[in-house]
This record gives structure tokens, C-alpha cells and sequence, in this order.
């Protein structure tokens, strides 16, 4: 291993954060991060611990198959409440997004709290205003949330099709809403 992978390794070993290609270049000094980065993850391969990235960030972590040996010690619960899981997931799959947006999805208002507990957990920031009258802040999820959940990026976020698969979705009754469109089209 040269000097430099060796740098990067160090580096990321004591870092208590994922780091961006470009944070890691500013401490490990000239050389191909990329290629070390390539290096260290085929390296660490079958391991205790495993170099991973999410979200454009890299860091250590424990091989999944491994991390029950630690939960005792470390785990945190973190219990959310119905509001607070139902407002990460629409935050998540439709963001950025308003505070308005978010209630005319679910339907109903959400209390003052419910968005700062997703910001005091880090998954949620907010990510500027829309140029709308009244300029509303609009929200996004962090990196880390794609790290607390396993993502690379929200593209890896479960779809329609997964849903369903999992029993999370009811499935369409095809003959009810044909029936119903037909109907809608006879009133015409």
C-alpha cells in the first residue's frame, strides 16, 4: 500500500464523520482519491469493517453481519412518532417541499414539533424558499439520513412496485376504478 492510500485510510479511520472526496483531499495531501478510495474499499472486502459510501460521503462502518455484536452497547433508540415518520418519508420522496405540501399530502396539519424533531435528528434541513408568494422554507433530507438509513442516494429509496411487493401498499382493485371511470364518462 503507498503513502498516500495509506493517508486516506488514516484519515477516514478518525474522522467521526463521512467524508466528501474533496474533504478527504484537503488532509491526505496530493494524490488520487478516487484510486485510494477504490483501493481501501476492495481491501477492507470481507472484513469486520467495511469502507462504504452514501450519499457522495465515505467512512467506516461495521459489516453489517457483524454489527449485532455492538447494538447492545451503542444502539440509540430514536422512536418516532406517526407524524414525524409520515412527514420524513414525504420529505424524502418529494423534496424540497413546503410545510404546505407536506400537509396538503397528509391531509392534516402538522404540530410545531414534528419537523424540528427530524432537524434536532439530523435527517432534515432546510434547503432555501420557494419564489412563492410568502417565500415558505422549503425542506430536504441530510446526509445523515442517507447514512442512518443505508442509502447511497434517494434514488435507492424503495418505489411503488417495492411498496406493494412488501404488503406497505394496498393494490389498485383494477374493476372498482374502471367501473368508476366509466361511470364518470356516461355522466358527460
Amino acid at each position: 500500500m503507498d503513502d498516500f492510500t495509506r493517508a486516506v485510510e488514516a484519515v477516514l479511520f478518525a474522522s467521526g464523520d463521512p467524508l466528501s472526496p474533496d474533504d478527504i483531499a484537503l488532509h491526505a495531501g496530493e494524490g488520487d482519491v478516487s484510486a485510494a478510495l477504490a483501493s481501501l474499499a476492495e481491501r477492507y472486502t470481507g472484513h469486520g469493517i467495511e469502507l462504504v459510501e452514501r450519499g457522495g460521503r465515505w467512512h467506516f462502518q461495521t459489516a453489517p453481519d457483524l454489527a449485532h455484536l455492538l447494538r447492545r452497547t451503542r444502539e440509540e433508540p430514536r422512536r418516532l412518532s406517526r407524524a414525524a415518520t409520515e412527514c420524513l418519508a414525504i420529505i424524502a420522496f418529494h423534496e424540497p417541499v413546503t410545510r404546505a405540501e407536506i400537509e396538503a399530502i397528509r391531509g392534516v396539519q402538522i404540530s410545531k414539533g414534528t419537523i424540528d424533531v427530524l432537524m434536532e435528528a439530523s435527517w432534515v434541513r432546510t434547503a432555501g424558499r420557494r419564489e412563492s408568494p410568502g417565500r415558505p422554507l422549503l425542506y430536504a433530507t441530510t446526509p445523515a439520513f442517507l447514512t442512518h438509513f443505508g442509502l447511497s442516494s434517494r434514488r435507492d429509496l424503495p418505489g411503488i412496485d417495492d411498496l406493494k411487493a412488501a404488503g406497505l401498499l394496498d393494490p389498485l382493485d383494477e374493476a372498482a376504478l374502471s367501473l368508476s371511470l366509466e361511470t364518470g364518462a356516461d355522466e358527460d
